[in-house]
């Protein structure tokens, strides 16, 4: 046991370390605080020891964000080489898993995010499995995204070492797909949206989170508009734009029908909530039926020449919209002197 715990925390560490300079190209803008972690367990030895690669600032803890992580089966018969998510939490002071449903929608988005990327998840298209009794390394099975597993007698250090680039590059995705708020529910986006606004200047967003500088959000928005335009002009509808001037942003009209338009668009995944200012929601609910909402999902964001230009996108309208199927729930107050001071 003790040599296994030199292997572990000590070998493996330092050999992944001696190709850092390549790992930390391949994690691009997430290489600067690249870091190697591993575990042995404490007291008893666990049967599934581990060893991941990651951003310090993404995944600060084996509990928070992604990872390349390295597992090792019980009976020594195999290595595996995954991109996975932290499974555990901090409960009343024990370290309880996450909910199998919680690993699954993590698990499947990150799956999501490697396919749109590469076409597929190839070469880590094996399913993981330790041979671990312990409830814990079957927790780490849950949370591994995509695997790739090497029989001991097959291990080949150059082959290992362009897995764990592989790897390595599609963690980048993952990481690119969370700093601009891919894995977020739209629910917390508005939130984040609306605490930019209450407090432009303390919001920075955190390692794990939404990163979306103000030139970002232009083009995103101006990406959504894009898209619900043209799709209403494919539906027929001669499309005026009111967004410099009105609660809404286009004005659609086809035969003796006119639509106001919402448009929204987001770098998330799913529809699932909006942030709309008050003006906006009582236009809404003013004009039941009469208005639409189309909302651009998966909006992708690039860099060239250093500015971000935005593509893609999922949408979903509804036009003829009945915001009273929506819950509408307060976000903010407006919080104002009743008395000037000094009275």
């Amino acid at each position: 046991m003790q040599e296994r715990g030199q292997l572990i925390r000590q070998a493996l560490p330092a050999s992944i370390r001696g190709s850092e300079a390549e790992l930390r190209r391949t994690l691009g803008p997430f290489g600067d605080d690249f870091d190697v972690e591993a575990s042995d367990g404490i007291g008893r030895k666990t049967e599934a020891p581990w060893v991941r690669i990651f951003s310090a600032s993404m995944s600060p803890t084996p509990r928070d964000g992604y990872y390349v992580v390295i597992h090792f089966a019980a009976d020594g018969s195999a290595v595996f080489v995954t991109v996975g998510c932290g499974s555990t939490i901090w409960a009343n002071g024990d370290l309880r898993p996450v909910s199998d449903e919680e690993l699954k929608k993590r698990t499947d988005w990150a799956r999501e995010v490697i396919q749109e990327k590469f076409g597929s998840t190839s070469p880590f298209t094996d399913e993981i499995s330790l041979g671990a009794r312990a409830p814990l390394p079957r927790t780490f099975e849950k949370a591994t995204a995509i695997a790739k597993r090497i029989p001991v007698e097959s291990l080949d250090e150059s082959d290992f070492r362009h897995l764990l680039m592989q790897a390595t590059e599609m963690l980048r995705a993952l990481y690119e797909g969370q700093r601009i708020g891919r894995d977020l529910k739209t629910t917390a986006v508005a939130e984040l949206e609306l605490e930019t606004i209450a407090r432009p200047g303390r919001v920075r967003g955190s390692g794990q989170g939404l990163r979306i500088s103000a030139e970002e959000r232009k083009a995103i928005e101006g990406r959504a508009m894009t898209v619900a335009k043209d799709w209403l002009e494919l539906d027929g509808f001669i499309v005026l734009d009111k967004s410099k001037t009105s609660s809404f942003d286009y004005e659609a009209t086809k035969g003796d029908t006119v639509i106001k338009v919402e448009v929204k668009g987001t770098t998330t995944d799913g529809e699932d909530a909006i942030f709309m200012t008050k003006n906006e929601a009582d236009l809404h609910t003013k004009e039941r039926g009469r208005t639409g909402i189309i909302i651009v999902s998966c909006i992708e964001l690039e860099k060239i020449n250093g500015d971000p230009v935005a593509t893609g996108g999922k949408i979903r309208a509804e036009i003829g919209w009945d915001i009273g199927t929506w819950k509408l729930e307060p976000m903010a107050f407006r919080v104002s002197r009743s008395k000037p001071l000094g009275e």
